[in-house]
């Protein structure tokens, strides 16, 4: 993907193969005397015991310039989360496994809950919030870094590059989102953004009309990859979706909070290849199916804070005009896949695309029905605000629950 193409609304920033690894991380080291770097891996126990997080604990272990790794652990019970801690344990730098369903994070949840404050669902927004209030806590920091463990073909370069951006201090950016081709040795893969995000931009651009929401979006590559770098002053007003919307909402809070100048894409690896969810079509709360429609519902929702103004008729408008696009698509994909090698099951892809036309509908039928459902965790602000005490105590039972359970 080696161009130098910029599209006007976000900078994008190429990998034109003219620099070593090697020279990005001696700089990051530099950078890293003064500006600390930290990673969050948000991390199912299941995630141990797949194929991709061996080599991922590999690659970081040579990573010099990460002053702190934070291991958000979800659904581990006290045998898992020992398990856990000697996985990870590898690991040179300084390193923490917060057990998510420890009973003291159980207590500090239910602390919330009196406060009206608590994340709505467990899941990955929970789990990533959590992390990131351990940071704030630490508050020793100047860049955090996030990306998921079950990443096959990871390298280290993918952190170095994904963290220079907001790392290097002569640069404007305070949020970097990774991009990379979604292909294996024989399929193109993506299906979500190829098939769902993309026309779906596009139709709601014909249908309800310019927006610089929607342009902005539509710069980025891959709106969808789970790795993004902020500088950790941005985190504190963060709102983090507490459903399966959290890249899209991530984008949409520097979209609230960052000017178009602060906020860049970066080209971070060559494929990219991870665990694939199942398309889910007889059930709507799992898999792609359950993920199409929160990112249906974030995009909307975003849209209705802006100022447009949903019905029934435009949702019914914005399927019809989605299908149609979708389908000229997905004759461009094939031909492009075609050209490189790589294979399309067209008929899954179409079973895909008649799937995520009906979540649409779903979407906007939740979204009039729900007008008064709050989808974000609270920013870490308004917690403090609420509890001044709440970060140093989740910092505490982090390290607690690493002592106890040793």
């Amino acid at each position: 993907m080696a161009d130098f193409h910029q599209n006007g609304n976000i900078t994008t920033l190429h990998n034109l193969r003219t620099r070593s690894l090697d020279d990005l991380t001696y700089e990051l080291s530099a950078f890293a005397e003064t500006r600390r770097i930290s990673l969050i891996l948000p991390c199912l126990y299941s995630e141990l015991e797949g194929p991709a997080l061996d080599n991922i604990l590999d690659e970081l272990s040579g990573v010099p310039y990460l002053h702190r790794i934070i291991i958000g652990l979800d659904q581990a019970d006290e045998a898992q989360f020992r398990h856990a801690q000697t996985f990870f344990s590898r690991l040179p730098q300084n390193h923490v496994v917060i057990w998510n369903d420890s009973p003291r994070m159980k207590a500090l949840g239910q602390r919330l809950d009196d406060l009206g404050l608590a994340p709505k669902e467990p899941g990955k927004g929970k789990n990533v919030w959590s992390c990131m209030g351990y940071l704030i806590a630490c508050a020793d920091s100047a860049v955090m870094a996030i990306h998921d463990c079950d990443i096959l073909t990871y390298k280290s370069e993918m952190l170095a590059r994904l963290v220079y951006p907001v790392a290097n201090p002569t640069f404007p950016y305070q949020m970097a989102k990774g991009y990379y081709p979604r292909i294996d040795d024989k399929k193109l893969n993506g299906r979500v953004t190829r098939l769902l995000v993309s026309p779906l931009l596009i139709a709601l651009k014909r249908v309800v009309g310019d927006r610089d929401y929607l342009d902005y979006l539509r710069s980025f590559r891959y709106p969808l990859s789970g790795e993004f770098a902020l500088r950790t002053q941005t985190l504190p007003d963060l709102r983090i979706p507490s459903d399966w919307g959290l890249e899209i909402g991530v984008l949409s809070e520097a979209w609230r909070n960052l000017a178009p100048q602060s906020v860049c894409q970066v080209e971070i690896a060559d494929a990219y290849d991870h665990k694939h969810q199942d398309l889910s079509p007889e059930d709507a709360s799992r898999g792609l199916s359950r993920m199409s429609t929160d990112i249906c519902k974030a995009i909307f929702r975003k849209l209705a804070s802006d100022g447009t103004v949903f019905t029934p008729n435009l949702f019914r408008t914005l399927k019809a005009t989605y299908y149609r696009l979708a389908l000229d698509l997905l004759e461009s994909y094939y031909n492009d896949a075609k050209m490189n090698g790589l294979t399309i099951d067209r008929h899954k892809e179409e079973k895909s695309v008649e799937l995520f036309a009906e979540n649409i509908i779903r979407a906007g039928q939740v979204f009039l029905d729900n007008p008064n459902v709050s989808p974000f965790i609270p920013t870490w602000n308004r917690v403090h605000a609420a509890d001044s005490d709440f970060l140093y105590d989740l910092k505490r039972a982090a390290a607690e629950d690493v002592e106890e359970f040793r």
